[in-house]
């Protein structure tokens, strides 16, 4: 039992280090330039534009169906 122990021990411990190792570094969760914008970015920005163009539309026909009931 304690030769079994000892062999499997280096293969867990260089396992180990392998996992470390490879998860240290740099797991692209983030962008590696500062300015670099999401996926999908532009097509909620174009989603944000319109929905702001529908509000202000709104805006003046309340304001113009105001107007016409004086």
């Amino acid at each position: 039992m304690r030769a079994r122990t000892a062999a499997v021990l280096p293969v867990l411990l260089a396992a180990l280090a392998a996992l470390a190792v490879g998860c240290s570094g740099d797991d692209g969760a983030s962008p590696s330039t500062p300015d670099a914008t999401p996926s999908g970015y532009s097509q909620m920005q174009e989603k944000a534009n319109a929905a702001e163009s529908a509000a202000a539309a709104a805006d003046r026909d309340a304001s113009a169906d105001t107007d016409a009931g004086r």
